[in-house]
């Protein structure tokens, strides 16, 4: 009998235990699943970085917000996704700077040639206070931009040299889809070409196009180094991707889940610009082994020829200031 009261003892302890475990616990938090849309291919180094975006989202948050990351275009192509998340389809995107100057001019100051100095001025900029202005300029338009990722330099790219600007005259040279870089080649004579990034390797190979500009991990990870053999280093541009979030979205979350996903969006950049660097290195590499010749710019003889784009801005003061102000970053 003893041993049947100890036992029952022992039960009841148990049961009250877990019932005071619950008690404390309370119920369990609800899940949040965030679907995140991009471009690029699985495994690219931009991918990469958004699934450590996203596990880091997960452990900070304890499971509470979980994002799941559709690469390669799955679920469309850049002005597509930022489309479907202004509509409320999609949550978060990646995007390169340029097509968002379709929806935000703001963005389109990224466009500008030879805007930064260096390397250090591009980071003084993107990490500080116009850059966050402009990360925040687009909430009428029902997005934000959480961070910035490092895209690179971009340069020309064709079949033969590019080393000063009239080398462009009459050629079809591909630009992603904004206005600026699309007066920016047609300042340099050629035929501005704007196309999606899933269709540029085919006009390359076909000659839809004649040449294309980007930084020069587009030589190796896009393999348009197979069919374009000089890499020009004019280094006219260096436009950042942007990691952006739904203003539905990021209003119905707690404050604190908000800067959860904005810090955890900025730590992975950070992660992410070390491993680009590493990228751009090794891609140079690689592609000199597809038969990719380097040759250098004038580069005074390119900002000469653009000039007069900084001359248009005076049209629109808001970019003409904006324009100014990182200009004058020390």
């Amino acid at each position: 009998m003893l041993a049947l009261n100890r036992r029952h003892a022992a039960l009841l302890a148990a049961a009250v235990a877990a019932v005071m475990g619950l008690t404390l616990a309370g119920p369990a938090a609800a899940k949040t699943t965030l679907r995140l849309g991009h471009g690029l291919a699985k495994g690219h180094p931009v991918d990469v970085s958004l699934d450590e975006f996203a596990k880091l989202v997960r452990e900070r948050s304890k499971g509470e917000l979980d994002i799941k990351v559709f690469p390669a275009g799955q679920l469309g192509q850049q002005r597509e996704l930022i489309e479907q998340m202004q509509n409320g389809a999609l949550d978060l995107v990646h995007a390169n700077a340029s097509p968002l100057a379709a929806f935000e001019p703001s963005f389109g100051v990224y466009d500008m040639p030879f805007l930064f100095r260096d390397n250090d001025h591009f980071f003084k900029v993107v990490d500080g206070p116009v850059g966050d202005e402009i990360l925040a300029s687009s909430r009428a338009k029902a997005f934000v931009g959480l961070a910035y990722y490092d895209n690179g330099t971009r340069s020309f790219y064709a079949n033969k040299p590019l080393a000063k600007p009239e080398d462009l005259k009459g050629l079809k040279v591909r630009v992603q889809p904004g206005p600026i870089a699309t007066r920016m080649i047609n300042l340099l004579g050629a035929t501005a070409t704007p196309l999606a990034w899933g269709e540029v390797y085919t006009a390359l190979q076909s000659g839809v196009v004649d040449g294309a500009e980007n930084n020069v991990t587009a030589l190796t990870l896009a393999r348009h180094g197979e069919v374009m053999k000089v890499y020009t280093r004019d280094e006219h541009t260096r436009v950042p991707d942007v990691v952006l979030v739904a203003t539905a979205t990021m209003d119905r979350l707690k404050p604190e889940q908000q800067e959860l996903l904005r810090q955890a969006a900025r730590d992975s950049a950070k992660s992410h610009n070390a491993r680009w660097a590493a990228e751009l290195e090794k891609a140079e590499g690689e592609a000199a082994k597809m038969g990719v010749k380097f040759v250098d710019a004038d580069k005074a003889a390119y900002r000469q020829v653009v000039q007069p784009m900084y001359d248009d801005l005076k049209a629109t003061p808001a970019l003409a200031t904006l324009a100014d102000r990182i200009q004058t970053v020390k």
